[in-house]
């Protein structure tokens, strides 16, 4: 079992056309990174997904402009956000044993904006790395059908981003 991770880091390509000084606040988090902290928690998660020969997932980090307007289009919500998650996996879905057996299995895709991480990150008191792999992690959730529609299942997904934080050697207080 391993992941497919398409890495889109259209943030780091903005900041380099627009030549926009990044500073020490944008430690870019390398595609092989990202790839190892999702074979770690899918490993975890592994009860929780439909077994498989591999995984794809795709990843985005933009910039608030650009959620805002998938926000809108989607949730119609005219705002930025922090992270959006598009589930490919919906319950009622079938899928053959010969289908799950021979491709890998897409899962969705995961919008992040850096914007609204660094903010957040300040505003906790921790590392943008640190909040990118919060908000990443809570949007793989997502995909594979964790929701919050109520502060007890809230606080059990945010019990389990903690667990896959740590996983990945990070520690974080999920207050």
């Amino acid at each position: 079992m391993g992941v497919e991770l398409y890495v889109e880091d259209y943030f780091y390509e903005l900041s380099l056309t627009n030549s926009v000084n990044l500073g020490e606040t944008y430690a870019r988090i390398t595609p092989e990174t990202w790839e190892n902290w999702f074979n770690s928690w899918l490993e975890i998660l592994q009860p929780d997904i439909p077994p498989a020969p591999g995984y794809e997932i795709g990843l985005r980090l933009t910039d608030d402009s650009q959620i805002q307007e998938l926000n809108a289009q989607y949730r119609q919500q005219n705002k930025p956000t922090d992270v959006l998650a598009f589930a490919a996996l919906e319950v009622d879905v079938p899928h053959s044993e010969e289908m799950l057996a021979s491709v890998p299995l897409y899962l969705g895709d995961i919008i992040v904006s850096v914007d609204t991480a660094q903010r957040q990150a300040q505003q906790q008191g921790h590392s943008l790395t640190t909040e990118m792999a919060w908000l990443t992690a809570h949007g793989l959730l997502h995909l594979l059908g964790w929701d919050h529609p109520d502060e007890e299942s809230l606080e059990r997904m945010l019990e389990q981003q903690v667990k896959l934080l740590k996983a990945i050697g990070i520690a974080i207080d999920k207050e």
